[in-house]
C-alpha cells in the first residue's frame, strides 16, 4: 500500500522547477512538518493511513501550495543564474581584454564577436541588479515580476556570446602565433557558455511557470 505522505511529497516535488537544492530543502521540510502532524495523530489513537490522510488534507492541496513555492523557486533559479553570469562574465571580459594587447592577430577576429564581449558587460550589470533586488532590498521593495525573465535572456544572450567567443577564439589559436594564450581563453569561454546556458535554460522554465499560474 502506498504511503499518502510520500505520494503527496512526490507530486509536489515533480511539478516544482528550480534549484536542486532549494527544491530538496522545501520538500525535506514539507517531509518534516508532515512527520510531526503524523505523529500526533497517531498518538491520538489513528492508524497511521487515517493519520497521514489527515495530515496531508491539513497541509493543504499539491494546487495550493504550488504557486507560492513555485515563484519561491524561481526567485532562487534567478539567484542562481545571476550569479553564474556575474562569476563568468568579467572572466570572459578580461580574456578578450588581455588577448587584444597580447597579440595583434586576435583583431583578425571578426568585428562582431568582439562587440558581444559588450553584451556580455551589460548581462553582468543586469545580473548584478537581480542580486541586490532579490537580495538586501527584497526586505523593503518586492521584487519585479518580469525580474526572473529579464535575467534568463541575460544570461542566454551572455552564453550565445561566449558560444561565439569560443568559436571564434578556437580559429584564432590555429591560425595565431600566441596559441597557448588563445587556447586558454578559448577553454575558458566554452566553460563559461556551458555553465550559463545550463542555468539561463532552467531560469526561462521557471519563468514561463510562474507566469502560466
Amino acid at each position: 500500500m502506498s504511503d499518502p505522505v510520500e505520494d503527496y511529497l512526490s507530486s509536489l516535488a515533480a511539478a516544482l522547477h528550480g534549484p536542486k537544492r532549494t527544491k530538496a530543502r522545501m520538500v525535506a521540510e514539507a517531509r518534516g512538518d508532515l512527520t510531526d502532524a503524523v505523529s500526533e495523530r497517531t498518538r491520538a489513537g489513528l492508524s497511521y493511513e487515517h493519520a497521514a490522510e489527515q495530515a496531508v488534507r491539513g497541509f493543504g492541496t499539491a494546487a495550493e501550495l504550488i504557486g507560492s513555492w513555485q515563484r519561491e523557486l524561481t526567485i532562487a533559479q534567478a539567484r542562481h543564474t545571476a550569479r553564474a553570469v556575474a562569476r563568468t562574465v568579467p572572466f570572459v571580459i578580461v580574456c578578450w581584454t588581455l588577448l587584444q594587447r597580447a597579440d595583434d592577430s586576435f583583431w583578425h577576429l571578426p568585428r562582431a564577436a568582439q562587440h558581444l564581449a559588450v553584451v556580455s558587460a551589460v548581462a553582468a550589470v543586469l545580473a548584478a541588479v537581480t542580486l541586490a533586488a532579490t537580495g538586501t532590498l527584497a526586505r523593503w521593495f518586492p521584487t519585479p515580476d518580469r525580474l526572473p525573465l529579464t535575467i534568463a535572456w541575460a544570461g542566454t544572450a551572455a552564453s550565445m556570446s561566449m558560444a561565439i567567443a569560443t568559436l571564434a577564439l578556437a580559429l584564432s589559436a590555429a591560425l595565431g602565433t600566441d596559441w597557448v594564450l588563445l587556447t586558454f581563453a578559448c577553454v575558458l569561454a566554452a566553460a563559461s557558455h556551458a555553465l550559463v546556458a545550463g542555468s539561463a535554460r532552467s531560469c526561462r522554465r521557471c519563468a514561463r511557470l510562474i507566469t502560466d499560474l
